[in-house]
């Protein structure tokens, strides 16, 4: 039935001028066409496309197969397979190019999930040669088509593994490697064109390539695992990807410092519409900077006139979009980026004058946020070893101001200890002999001294929430009045001794006392209420809050259990302290 049809609408479009086809022409030659490759006729269908009598009528309607002829392909049905694919041949042979462009972007942006993969690989190579047949006014074409490829392809898995990368299920690298063939043409085509007098079409096309780059950097470059196989001489077929976008941009005559630099030197407006149309993704840069600085992809294209300080400098601005990511990609790029644009600099180097560009600032903020609430454990690591590399690194002056400001931002009382644990270091070996420097000793640390020898509430303070710090705190001047001899007083700590007792010690007795008895009133309530249930309701759970942090399922005995280590906790502050007041009353006795 559906073959008569065809053959009707085929006899009558052969008696039309090729220029009077109208709609419904185009509609019943794709519905016969349609029906008749579904009921298998595909040899008919073939023979029908390839007549020469009607190679007219086949070069207007013809691309409206392609979608009926792609959906068997990609069945991969032995009967009808061959006679579809040279169906599908003569199509793209004859067809319009405009027409083919158009059906083939429908077909790739309409493949269902599954099909993604095949569908992608199976029609680049047409698409490439409809978009080849389009001469010089192609780039918007090449534009759009980039477009729609990689949007369908950033709906496939990245492989999380190289044995995942290896077996390649979903098919994301092979597509990968289908798209770099095919944007070659176009590359070298603008590569050729860069010197020549052509200019505009080839800007055009310069653009749409570079936003290419920008996307696949984003997707999927900076989602994947990109370090190189251990003994191996090829490169996993991600980082392949990857490096070849690096060649891409280079080809098309694009520098790596000028990316990398666009958003802190803001270019002046270009001829036509570069900077209105083309877009700069932080992260797509964020992408490159990890290419060149950590996998080292490119790098022999990057100048190295530029110092490790200014190289830092223009990072930390991509090490601030990595960290703020939740993915785990991502944060571990930025750390990685983090730690070798520190290893580039000499410890004790960086100067005062780079904390006040605000990432300066700001990016150990995020560090400290991962340190603190990633949930992945490796990264809070490697990230509390990126945060002591990053003090490091600041000369005296630096380190001064940068725990000073840090002790004002940070609200974690954990690594508010951690802060005091360096400070303490450094007041250690500046008293050593031949290291003394004026930051860490005397009058200038002084104020981070009154800084740290405080309670953020007074002696409303949070004292189980806070330990850390009251304990890094008194640790601190614990090692400073043993230390420093009060003869010396190199630190200033025995001038500032009747302060920091007004305003530390004295607070934090009452704060214990304040602590300790709300507790055991707690606690003493705790055992009546256990007294005086039965066994069903000994065993009832309830919400805790401890030291800012909530407990659930907590059993009455769970619950006095918490009580009774949070009376510990206090016993060992008040240790500590009654320690210190032993040191001073010692020291000042006549």
């Amino acid at each position: 039935m559906a073959l008569h049809q065809l053959h009707d609408v085929i006899r009558r479009c052969q008696a039309i001028p090729d220029d009077g086809f109208k709609a419904e022409d185009y509609d019943q030659f794709q519905m016969a066409g349609r029906s008749c490759l579904e009921e298998g006729k595909t040899a008919e269908v073939l023979d029908i496309v390839t007549d020469e009598k009607n190679k007219e009528i086949v070069k207007s309607m013809g691309w409206n197969l392609l979608g009926p002829l792609v959906k068997i392909v990609l069945k991969k049905e032995a009967e009808s397979l061959q006679h579809c694919l040279t169906t599908l041949k003569h199509v793209l042979e004859v067809c319009s190019p405009k027409e083919l462009l158009v059906g083939l972007l429908e077909q790739i942006e309409d493949a269902d999930v599954d099909n993604i993969a095949e569908t992608i690989i199976l029609l680049l190579q047409p698409l490439q040669t409809a978009l080849l047949k389009l001469g010089k006014k192609k780039a918007s074409s090449l534009g759009m088509s980039l477009s729609t490829v990689l949007n369908q392809i950033s709906q496939l898995p990245v492989p999380y593994t190289k044995e995942q990368e290896e077996e390649d299920v979903y098919g994301l690298c092979q597509c990968c490697a289908a798209l770099i063939e095919f944007v070659k043409p176009f590359v070298d085509e603008v590569d050729r064109g860069r010197e020549s007098k052509a200019i505009v079409a080839e800007n055009e096309q310069r653009i749409e390539l570079l936003k290419f780059c920008m996307k696949s950097l984003g997707n999927p470059v900076l989602q994947s695992q990109l370090d190189k196989i251990p003994d191996s001489a090829e490169d996993p077929p991600l980082r392949h990807f990857a490096a070849e976008i690096l060649v891409i941009l280079s080809c098309i005559g694009e520098s790596f410092p000028a990316l990398l630099l666009h958003h802190l030197v803001k270019k002046k407006a270009e001829p036509g519409f570069l900077e209105e149309d083309v877009k700069y993704p932080m992260e797509s840069l964020a992408c490159l900077s990890y290419l060149l600085f950590v996998q080292h992809i490119g790098i022999e294209r990057f100048p190295t006139v530029f110092s490790p300080v200014f190289i830092l400098q223009f990072n930390m601005q991509y090490i601030e979009v990595l960290l703020k990511s939740s993915e785990e990609s991502m944060l571990s790029k930025g750390l990685e980026l983090y730690e070798k644009s520190l290893q580039r600099t000499e410890d004790n180097s960086l100067p005062m004058q780079l904390l006040e560009v605000k990432c300066f600032l700001s990016v150990p903020q995020d560090l400290v946020t991962v340190m603190t609430l990633c949930p992945i454990q490796h990264l809070r690591t490697e990230a509390l070893a990126v945060f002591q590399l990053y003090i490091d690194k600041f000369d005296t002056e630096g380190k001064h101001k940068l725990f000073g400001c840090l002790l004002k931002i940070s609200q974690h009382a954990g690594v508010q200890g951690y802060i005091i644990t360096n400070i303490k270091n450094q007041i250690d070996f500046s008293l050593k002999p031949g290291n003394s420097n004026v930051w860490f000793s005397g009058p200038q640390l002084l104020p981070l001294l009154h800084l740290v020898l405080s309670l953020p509430e007074g002696p409303e303070t949070d004292l189980l929430q806070n330990f850390d710090r009251i304990m890094g705190s008194l640790n601190l001047l614990r090692y400073l009045l043993i230390r420093d001899k009060e003869w010396d007083n190199h630190t200033g700590i025995w001038t500032e001794l009747y302060k920091i007792e007004e305003n530390f010690l004295k607070l934090l007795h009452t704060g214990l006392k304040m602590s300790k008895a709300h507790y055991e009133a707690e606690i003493k309530k705790t055992k009546e209420n256990n007294r005086k249930r039965g066994p069903k309701e000994s065993k009832a759970v309830c919400t805790l809050t401890v030291g800012g942090e909530k407990l659930s399922n907590v059993t009455p005995e769970m619950h006095l259990q918490v009580l009774q280590s949070a009376m510990f906790t206090f016993d060992l502050i008040e240790s500590v302290l009654a320690r210190i007041e032993e040191i001073i009353e010692v020291k000042v006795k006549p």
